[in-house]
């Protein structure tokens, strides 16, 4: 395989505008904040809680959930959020909603008209939100944000996607999705996820039957979490068209060993080390979060789960591509002066297995002891990744999680494609 990580470093046209190092951008970007003078320590501003926080059961490509459109899959989290905490849905100010493939049945607004499916008023509005896999991440900081600076009183954050419905790629079928500029700058390189995690575990000389070791233990890790009845507070199920409710994550592989994912083919390069077992599965799936103030909750009688902490952005090298919660989270524990030894959980989505093994050797979770944290209830390699809803799913598992087990500090980070990621730190609130 050729290297292709070096192809952006050489490219003569990678500049278009005047870059600094790391380091001399932290130093230029202090050098501003001293010529303003301190920065508003905000006191007073507003915290921003997570009151309830409700998913689906996570749904297999074509299995349970695909005969529901994903703006209904919306609706029924949403109608199970206010019928949870007994609010008035006329008092939330706005859906931050997440969903990645926005064409076909999710082209047109998903979070706007999932409030008039679930029959609340037509004065909320909406928003659909795409940063790639980490919409629904990505609209709970939006609206964390909006919370603390005094924007909303209450707002839901949250996200879907129906994969079966709306297919993975399809909205890059037609048209020059990266512009011919990107291309220019990366040598016309094909901006492939599955390249990205193998030149991961190049990188980091992850084996085969290592990165299929770490998709058993995801495997054997949700099915204990299903047994323990761990998911049974955060999943609302869902009524199907031929009566049945479907209740619990499907993707699951019960005894999934090495042994049996070293039959598969590599998907995709003939000697490569990835292929469908060790990547996160296509599913269908939604989650929503609602998100107030510690003083609204308390007007509404509702118990605070986790507050809101920080968060952080990042870009990475974009043809690697999955690398970017590395440096996500490094910069979420400088901005809070954290250490990685203070938090208590990880939820690292694991796009592909090598994602979130980089990321606990580059930062240092590679005891035995230290595993335990990450991932602790399997991950999207054993339950699923509906892209779009994945993010507040996500939330949702670390926010009970942490209830359930009395743990001080939880983080959450995704990689996305063209080489972002985010980091979100979360605190226990009781």
């Amino acid at each position: 395989m050729r290297d292709c990580r070096s192809v952006h470093r050489c490219s003569p046209a990678r500049r278009l505008t005047p870059e600094l190092s790391g380091q001399r951008r932290i130093e230029h970007i202090e050098s501003i904040r001293n010529q303003h003078g301190p920065r508003d320590t905000g006191e007073d501003m507003p915290e921003a809680v997570v009151v309830e926080a409700v998913r689906t059961p996570i749904g297999k490509r074509n299995g349970s959930l695909s005969g529901v459109h994903p703006v209904d899959l919306s609706a029924h989290v949403l109608t199970r959020l206010v019928e949870r905490t007994g609010i008035d849905p006329a008092t939330i100010d706005d859906v931050i909603w997440g969903c990645v493939s926005q064409i076909g049945d999710q082209s047109s607004n998903v979070g706007r008209y999932a409030t008039l499916a679930a029959g609340w008023p037509e004065t909320v509005p909406g928003i659909t939100v795409n940063r790639a896999c980490g919409s629904s991440q990505a609209a709970f900081e939006q609206a964390a944000h909006g919370v603390i600076a005094g924007q909303y009183d209450i707002v839901v954050a949250g996200g879907v996607e129906s994969m079966s419905r709306v297919p993975l790629g399809v909205t890059r079928t037609t048209g020059q999705p990266y512009g011919p500029r990107v291309l220019a700058r990366y040598d016309n390189f094909p901006f492939n996820q599955g390249t990205g995690a193998e030149l991961i575990a190049q990188k980091w000389g992850f084996s085969r039957h290592e990165l299929d070791s770490y998709s058993s233990r995801s495997h054997a890790r949700a099915a204990a979490a299903i047994d323990a009845g761990a998911f049974t507070d955060q999943i609302t199920p869902v009524p199907l068209a031929d009566g049945s409710v479907f209740d619990t994550d499907e993707g699951l592989r019960r005894g999934t060993t090495p042994e049996k994912l070293a039959k598969l083919k590599p998907s995709f390069t003939d000697d490569g080390v990835i292929h469908a077992g060790n990547a996160s599965q296509i599913s269908d799936g939604a989650a929503a979060l609602l998100v107030t103030t510690p003083e609204k909750a308390a007007q509404l009688g509702l118990t605070p789960i986790v507050r809101y902490k920080a968060g952080a952005v990042s870009g990475a090298d974009p043809i690697m591509m999955l690398t970017g919660p590395i440096p996500a989270t490094e910069k979420l524990l400088r901005r809070t002066g954290l250490s990685i030894s203070d938090i208590g959980a990880f939820e690292v989505n694991e796009a592909f297995a090598p994602v979130p093994m980089a990321w606990a050797v580059e930062l240092g979770l590679t005891s035995e002891k230290d595993q335990e944290r990450l991932n602790p209830l399997g991950g999207a390699i054993a339950v699923g990744h509906p892209l779009g809803g994945s993010g507040a799913i996500l939330m949702t598992r670390l926010a009970h999680h942490m209830r359930a087990n009395n743990i001080q500090y939880g983080l959450q980070t995704m990689c996305e494609g063209g080489g972002t990621a985010n980091a979100t730190l979360v605190e226990l609130a009781s």
